[in-house]
């Protein structure tokens, strides 16, 4: 008989545990709301061509490049598109905003046709240091690239470091 209260017991308290974390898992399930793409789009200033999607729990933002800009800067610009929106407050913002995201994926496209380059950045690639690393190089880029392209270099390079990328061959062979 006391075996069968204490068992009754366990059971009574496996049951509140379950309760527990159930209640638990529904406050993070709340938490970890996927945004929706005009959510996405409305976290970006841009002044080309930007449209956002959610693919699985991944915000996928596609942009357009001016052909005239690959023609001018080659390979080098083709693979530093990606990284130019990537690495913003923007973007820094929208996983903080949003933790049921996984991941931010820039793609990038020539007006009207093929994808140029795309990179993954996942939720949890960079530290707080890293980030502010991250702004001050692209920021750098943005505003001195052309005129020091070694600045687009540098952010390619950490670009490489630290998402997963994939370039179109078409873009990113030497000429």
């Amino acid at each position: 008989m006391i075996q069968a209260l204490r068992s009754l017991r366990s059971l009574r308290s496996l049951g509140a545990a379950v309760a527990a974390a159930s209640v638990v898992a529904c406050g993070q399930a709340a938490n970890a709301e996927l945004p929706e793409p005009d959510d996405i789009e409305s976290y970006y200033d841009y002044e080309g061509d930007l449209q956002a999607e959610v693919s699985g729990n991944v915000a996928l933002i596609t942009v357009s490049q001016p052909r005239e800009q690959l023609a001018r800067g080659g390979p080098l610009w083709a693979k530093v598109g990606p990284y130019v929106i990537l690495f913003t407050e923007e973007t820094q913002r929208l996983l903080l905003d949003h933790p049921g995201l996984a991941g931010v994926r820039v793609v990038t496209r020539v007006e009207g046709g093929a994808d140029v380059a795309s990179a993954l950045l996942p939720r949890d690639e960079l530290s707080s240091v890293q980030w502010r690393r991250a702004l001050n190089i692209a920021g750098q880029a943005r505003r001195d690239g052309t005129k020091r392209v070694t600045l687009l270099e540098d952010l390619v390079r950490w670009g490489e470091e630290h998402t997963q990328f994939e370039y179109h061959p078409d873009h990113t062979r030497a000429r």
